[in-house]
């Protein structure tokens, strides 16, 4: 159950309507968090270490990102984040 952080071309973003999607935003903090559903975002702007059993990742400004369903993980967000992200 990994985490997937991946860096999309701009075209490949506007191809997927990325900056359709909702966008989410968050002061500094730590936090829980569990995934029920597949969550596919794009990172705008600040930084987080995501710490689940399985890996601790730090993701930032341009990183495309899949969390999966069934994740159990702790957001450390170190700057403030805004996101744009979909559920499947």
């Amino acid at each position: 159950m990994r985490i997937t952080v991946d860096q999309l071309e701009q075209e490949e973003l506007e191809e997927m309507d990325v900056f359709s999607w909702p966008v989410w935003e968050h002061e500094e903090e730590k936090f829980e968090w569990y995934y029920d559903k597949t969550e596919t975002c794009y990172i705008v702007s600040g930084e987080a270490t995501i710490i689940s059993e399985f890996e601790n990742i730090t993701i930032k400004s341009g990183d495309f990102v899949v969390f999966p369903a069934g994740l159990e993980c702790i957001w450390d967000i170190h700057s403030a984040v805004s996101k744009h992200y979909t559920f499947e």
